[in-house]
């Protein structure tokens, strides 16, 4: 499964880089037969948001080291250093860019964009 990561570099650029999930087979869920299992990441809580249709922000870091998992809209953010990711239903971002420039979102599309913030240790 891949998914992006964003993050600042040493010198407060926000960058983007695509990663892959590795997954172990496992008897998670006894009696359900083994199935992929990624290495656990700790979280603390998770709060559900919603982006309403024109919403558009400035440069910003991320608030806290944090999963974005998207639920339904269309999205758009871009990191400082100009690059755009594009993401729909399903999308999964890593946002570890809590220092420097940070990043800009916006919904496009035209619709309400609803999304899974999971905040991260």
């Amino acid at each position: 499964m891949k998914y992006l990561r964003l993050y600042a570099d040493e010198t407060g650029e926000s960058r983007v880089e695509e990663m892959q999930a590795e997954f172990d087979m496992a008897v998670y869920a006894p009696p359900a037969p083994a199935f992929g299992v990624s290495r656990p990441t700790d979280a603390m809580r998770f709060i559900m948001v919603h982006f309403p249709a024109g919403w558009d922000s400035e440069l910003h870091p991320a608030p806290r080291r944090q999963l974005f998992v998207m639920l339904s809209g269309q999205f758009q953010g871009q990191a400082s250093d100009g690059t755009v990711m594009d993401l729909g239903p399903g999308d999964v971002i890593l946002m570890e860019d809590t220092t420097g420039k940070g990043h800009s979102a916006r919904t496009i599309g035209g619709s309400d964009v609803h999304a899974l913030m999971v905040h991260l240790e």
